[in-house]
């Protein structure tokens, strides 16, 4: 599928604010699910952009506007082509003890949940082990959706997994966390992914839709195929109950949402401030029968 993304932020100040730095998570990775054909950031105040790659391989736009000021405005744009993703591997439960998974898994075999013990936590581990590791990623997928209610509101962004446990409800977030929790309780390597989703089950060639930015998962699966002997992250979309698609356009990952925000900032002034942000995901060729999705 071939999209144009324009991901646009505008902050007002009630008074002047100075010493406004930002680090900015919003270019779609190219990987080889994906590519991106075009890629801007516009700002107003303008100022120059400086750019690296996170430990995670994540790129970082980052800025600073020393200057008194009253209003800020990100303007993203991108244009970014992906395909739907290879048959993922079924392979064995014996294949997650072998030192080149461990190797490959690394920090994201590791727990840190906040909700070890929850009487509940343990029951969901549970019911999501299943004979093989994808049937298992596919269990937790289904199973988060069927058990918790989305609801705007219900949580914040600092939630964490107990939260949403006692709660019942919460958002894309809040549902990846949780996955992330389980797999990782039963030795599957799994991250937090950033991205957009195209929610729509429209069928024009050229559609345009308000989205927010969303959150999946990816898991990290032993190859089944010897000659391919190396593992391999499989998306899951736990607040859908499917797998990545063609519709998901991945930003980046890490270990939890604090290693991936899409825009994170500080700023010096005895000022409040009142944010608005859109996201606009325009299909640019080719209907899509794939059912509608929340973002």
């Amino acid at each position: 599928m071939n999209f144009a993304i324009r991901y646009l932020t505008s902050y007002q100040y009630d008074a002047d604010v100075v010493d406004n730095l930002n680090a900015l998570r919003v270019k779609p990775a190219t990987n080889s699910r994906q590519r991106v054909d075009e890629f801007s950031v516009r700002l107003n105040p303008e100022v120059r952009l400086h750019r690296h790659a996170d430990y995670f391989g994540t790129e970082v736009v980052e800025f600073e506007i020393s200057r008194p000021h009253r209003q800020l405005t990100i303007d993203v744009r991108a244009r970014v082509v992906t395909r739907a993703a290879p048959t993922p591997p079924a392979s064995d439960w014996e294949a997650l003890a072998e030192p080149d998974y461990r190797e490959a898994g690394g920090e994201f075999l590791l727990r840190g949940d906040g909700a070890a013990g929850h009487p509940l936590l343990d029951e969901l581990i549970d019911a999501t082990g299943g004979e093989t590791p994808l049937a298992t990623l596919t269990a937790v997928s289904e199973l988060i959706a069927e058990r918790f209610e989305y609801r705007r509101g219900a949580t914040y962004v600092d939630s964490t997994v107990a939260d949403l446990l006692d709660g019942g409800a919460g958002v894309c977030q809040d549902f990846v966390h949780l996955g992330l929790a389980l797999l990782r309780d039963l030795g599957i390597a799994a991250r937090y992914v950033s991205g957009y989703l195209f929610a729509s089950n429209g069928d024009d060639a050229q559609e345009s839709v308000e989205v927010d930015t969303h959150a999946w998962l990816e898991a990290l699966l032993p190859a089944a195929d010897p000659a391919h002997p190396e593992p391999v992250w499989v998306g899951a979309d736990p607040t859908n109950r499917v797998l990545a698609s063609e519709r998901h356009v991945k930003i980046g990952h890490g270990r939890h949402y604090a290693d991936v925000p899409p825009i994170k900032g500080v700023y010096r002034g005895a000022a409040n401030s009142t944010l608005e942000a859109s996201v606009t995901m325009t299909r640019l060729e080719g209907p899509d029968p794939a059912s509608s999705a929340r973002a």
